[in-house]
């Protein structure tokens, strides 16, 4: 049974990440006899749900812990400030004023730890977010995190996510576009991470700084190129270059989109899809056998 960590990454939002998370995980849905999930992390706007049409199984909070100062009882020393790394207590000792600022507080519990008065500082729950479970009608399973309007905090919420999902399964991983605190949470346990791009200078430029926050982790990678055909040649001589594997390429065509918008599944509309994203899964299992030989 294949227990691979599969996240699917790009650079810059846009470039057919979902799509490739959807189309892989239907495709191996198809070819492989064992439990398979897919994982939408980029909890700031969840829309893998919209192409799988599952039953909602379960719902969990995503809660912190954040600090309430009594400030009857406060004697205004200024050392929960001092401790807090996140910048999330105000404290002003002339005025003697101090205040907890929830939206940058990070649950990390540093505040209370260094406070000597009794009970001054007290917590209470913030949530954050959810993580919801669906049950797909093709048996597999999409486990969601979703944060909360308003909120900034993705990395505890993704962290959530990943820590519903079954440790026995293949999981399909959809990471939050960029290269910030969620994708890096999000793909840094990941045996394989594949980076969605486009032809053209903005795809490149951000593909560019994915590889290189990528390298630094020391995970196995490759590229999808989408929208083939489209802008230049500059991203295929720099993946040569750069000796980078090419994993496969989707066409810049008007059909595709068109399923895309229909809310259906490629793979299952077009057959050479199928084919396609097959390979891509060989592909990954190559590089992976690779390195599992290298340890």
């Amino acid at each position: 049974m294949l227990k691979y960590k599969i996240a699917v990454a790009s650079g810059k939002g846009g470039t057919g990440k979902t799509t490739v998370s959807v189309n892989l995980f239907y495709t191996l849905q198809k070819i492989l006899n064992q439990k398979i999930q897919l994982v939408d992390c980029d909890v700031e706007e969840p829309n893998i749900h919209l192409f799988t049409k599952g039953i909602l199984e379960s719902t969990q909070d995503v809660i912190i812990k954040i600090p309430v100062i009594d400030k009857d009882k406060c004697v205004y020393c200024g050392d929960c400030a001092a401790a807090c790394a996140y910048n999330a207590i105000l404290f002003v000792k002339s005025i003697s004023h101090i205040a907890v600022l929830e939206d940058l507080c990070h649950g990390c519990g540093a505040c209370s730890y260094v406070c000597n008065q009794p009970d001054v500082i007290i917590e209470k729950n913030k949530k954050l977010g959810v993580v919801n479970s669906f049950v797909l009608p093709n048996g597999g399973e999409l486990i969601e995190g979703k944060i909360e309007i308003g909120t900034a905090l993705a990395v505890p919420v993704i962290g959530k996510t990943l820590k519903a999902t079954d440790e026995n399964s293949l999981r399909i991983i959809d990471a939050p576009p960029g290269t910030s605190c969620p994708v890096m949470e999000t793909i840094k346990e990941a045996d394989f991470i594949i980076l969605v791009t486009e032809p053209t200078p903005f795809g490149l430029n951000d593909l560019k700084l994915m590889i290189g926050t990528i390298r630094k982790l020391g995970r196995k990678f490759g590229v999808v190129i989408n929208r083939a055909g489209l802008g230049d040649g500059a991203i295929y001589e720099y993946l040569q270059n750069e000796n980078i594997e090419l994993l496969m390429e989707i066409s810049f065509d008007k059909n595709l989109a068109r399923i895309y918008s229909e809310g259906k599944i490629i793979v299952e509309e077009i057959p050479e899809m199928f084919e396609k994203y097959t390979l891509l899964f060989e592909k990954i299992k190559i590089n992976l056998n690779e390195a599992d030989s290298d340890c």
